[in-house]
């Protein structure tokens, strides 16, 4: 489980390419809620890849995760931290996961960001245990990607209603 209490932002993040990666562009800098800003920093990936065909973008989103847990693998490393509070690149790749299939429009996104953000934070199981016993890159992406079927899930129910 992620350590809450204050965790100094590495002066890293601004420094080195992979870092600022790995801190969700930068999002994951901001003192308050950096999992809320490493999710707002994934709409506009989402909004980017969102005209490709649902092959492409399934195969951009496995892609996407797998590149991630190696540079969380990495980055954790470096910094000597593992899953840093501002590491919010998993926050990125769960909201990408959420958004899979997806109709179009604002009310969606919104959705899929509000569904995301309480499965993130709330982690039922398998969630919550996957965070707290999956170690290295894939821990840190895990229970995200997982956080983002849910809501993938969901979101998809609530399409058919």
């Amino acid at each position: 489980m992620r350590d809450y209490t204050a965790q100094p932002v590495p002066r890293s993040v601004w420094e080195k390419p992979s870092h600022f990666i790995a801190f969700g562009f930068g999002s994951g800098a901001v003192p308050f809620a950096p999992g809320t800003f490493g999710t707002l920093m994934a709409i506009p990936f989402y909004l980017l890849m969102r005209p490709l065909s649902l092959s492409m973008y399934l195969f951009l989103v496995i892609l996407i995760t797998i590149a991630s847990m190696w540079l969380c693998d990495k980055v954790s490393k470096e910094i000597k931290v593992h899953d840093h509070s501002g590491m919010c690149l998993d926050e990125i790749v769960g909201f990408l996961v959420t958004m899979i299939g997806a109709p179009h429009g604002v009310i969606w996104i919104l959705l899929g960001f509000a569904l995301f953000r309480l499965f993130d934070i709330w982690k039922p199981w398998p969630i919550r245990y996957l965070d707290e016993q999956v170690k290295g890159g894939v821990g840190v992406i895990l229970d995200d990607v997982v956080a983002g079927i849910f809501s993938f899930i969901v979101l998809q129910l609530l399409t058919w209603l």
